[in-house]
């Protein structure tokens, strides 16, 4: 018995990819034509932005000039149990449509390549939002060419090892993909990365009147990836001086602008850029928990991500809320932030230096020559919203005091550029990278088992460093990061050839821990090594 009614049916499938983080799914696009009542019809666990897809796609069809057929159009996104949002499926749409209705050949669409795009009503293809990190998963899912629009291409190009199909029209694609179009497909080669310009408006260090200490503080966080904080009274240049320290660090390598890229494509509003840069995050106190460490409905980087490979700049670092503190905890330590929300989990990267200031006390004036109006409950109280485990993960400690009034007009020849101090962080760096069995990490995000392989002290600052932890109490955690800071500035020492940690190593990265009483023997010890 034939029940068809003499209706017809015709499916095809188009191919995208479904990107969570760095990772992603195939996602395949099937479209049947069926006789009924024209309309477009999208099943697949899609959200608004996905279902409004169709005015777009019948838009985009009277913008190019094709016919869309007259007949019940039902799309489904497989595999339908995954959520599914944004525009960059619209592009993949519309393929599947033409390829139902006969209207293009698959003779340049294999189980090889993916599509990817957003379209306008005019016929239009426009950039989407993340293209590196679709391109990415595409990569890992095996697809070698990818359709994408012509504004991603600046950004797609930055992937190794793909063939990439720019377009800027619905119609193009469809000349294209019916054998008579005119794009040139462009290889990635090993991707390509523009040589960095050196962004202007940065302090130079040079600029900043005496702070010598603070200086060189920043000049070690620089070289091992250490985390800093500046505390001292409002006005000796705090801020200044975390504003120099982008100044001394080198320019990002090719794999680190693509992964910073591809987060900052994620959460800015100018997603088809691409960053040169080294990031630097300076959010205001007042910050939301979830603008701080990322979050959303649909999980997006949170300003912790967007600082991954430059700085994160916590000015005044006790006015941020107790949860927002203590949420810097596992990033801290495992340079990652996982965001887990009911509907996803997605772990970001989340590699930076830490620059925070502080005050020594609500006022601001404790400890100076200006007089402390604060009770000293509040004192106290403000000294505790930082916690140990928090102030453990920190590797400097620098007191910033006041420079008197009449140098700050002066101007001191003596007083080193950033060029020439970025020059030895550079060198300092590339001999952390060089080290036996490093595996390209810097002295900062050094495991302990790694700090136990490839560290080496002498017996004199085996000595002094474990004297030093017993009279200030140090956890087994700023133990271990006092032997990181210490083979960094073992590094930056241009006439230890071989690397190895000594005593004047030792006691300055001491002397750079919160401060014990005055007189107690390794705080005067400390003193005469930095003197």
């Amino acid at each position: 018995m034939d029940f068809s009614n003499g209706s017809t049916s015709t499916l095809t499938t188009a191919r995208s990819v479904i990107e969570s983080g760095l990772e992603g799914t195939t996602l395949e696009i099937e479209c049947r034509l069926s006789n009924n009542l024209p309309t477009i019809v999208i099943v697949g666990f899609a959200n608004k932005s996905v279902d409004e897809a169709k005015e777009r796609v019948r838009g985009a069809y009277a913008g190019a000039g094709l016919r869309l057929p007259r007949k019940r159009i039902t799309i489904n996104l497989a595999p339908a149990d995954i959520p599914k949002d944004g525009t960059s499926y619209d592009l993949a749409m519309a393929v599947a449509i033409m390829l139902a209705a006969g209207q293009i050949g698959t003779s340049r669409l294999g189980s090889e390549v993916a599509i990817v795009g957003e379209l306008g009503l005019d016929g239009s293809v426009r950039a989407v939002r993340g293209i590196i990190g679709k391109c990415l998963a595409a990569k890992k899912l095996g697809f070698t060419t990818l359709i994408v629009p012509s504004g991603n291409l600046a950004q797609a190009m930055l992937v190794p090892g793909l063939t990439l199909v720019p377009v800027a029209t619905l119609h193009q694609l469809y000349l294209y993909l019916s054998g008579v179009g005119s794009l040139q497909p462009v290889a990635t080669g090993d991707g390509v990365f523009a040589a960095p310009v050196a962004p202007a408006g940065i302090s130079d260090l040079k600029d900043i009147v005496g702070q010598g200490q603070a200086k060189r503080a920043l000049e070690i966080a620089a070289a091992g990836q250490h985390n800093i904080l500046l505390s001292g009274p409002p006005g000796t240049g705090k801020s200044m001086l975390a504003r120099a320290l982008p100044s001394i660090l080198p320019s990002l390598t090719k794999e680190e602008a693509l992964e910073v890229t591809h987060l900052h494509s994620l959460a800015m509003r100018k997603y088809e850029q691409i960053m040169f840069d080294r990031p630097v995050r300076s959010p205001h106190h007042s910050a939301s928990d979830s603008a701080v460490l990322g979050g959303g409905l649909q999980p997006r980087p949170g300003e912790i991500s967007l600082a991954h490979g430059g700085i994160l700049f916590l000015d005044e670092l006790p006015e941020f809320r107790r949860s927002t503190i203590e949420a810097l905890r596992q990033p801290l330590e495992d340079r990652t932030i996982t965001v887990t929300r009911a509907r996803d989990s997605i772990t970001f990267p989340a590699d930076f230096i830490l620059v925070a200031t502080r005050n020594p006390c609500p006022c601001g004036f404790y400890g100076s020559d200006t007089p402390c109006t604060c009770p000293a409950g509040d004192i106290s109280r403000y000294d505790k919203k930082l916690s140990g485990p928090i102030m453990d993960r920190i590797d400097l400690y620098i007191d910033v005091n006041k420079v008197d009034h009449e140098r700050l007009l002066t101007r001191d020849n003596k007083e080193e550029t950033s060029t020439v101090v970025a020059r030895r962080v550079a060198q300092a760096r590339q001999r952390q990278l060089q080290r036996v069995g490093n595996g390209g990490v810097l002295n900062g995000n050094l495991t302990g088992q790694a700090v136990k392989q490839l560290v080496r002290l002498s017996p004199e600052a085996r000595s002094t460093l474990n004297t030093a932890a017993r009279n200030l109490n140090l956890s087994a955690r700023a133990y271990m990061r006092a032997i990181r800071v210490a083979q960094t500035i073992a590094d930056l020492d241009e006439q230890n050839h071989g690397g190895r940690i000594e005593t004047a190593h030792i006691t300055e990265a001491i002397q750079m821990r919160p401060k014990t009483p005055a007189g107690s023997p390794v705080q005067e010890g400390a003193k005469t090594i930095a003197a």
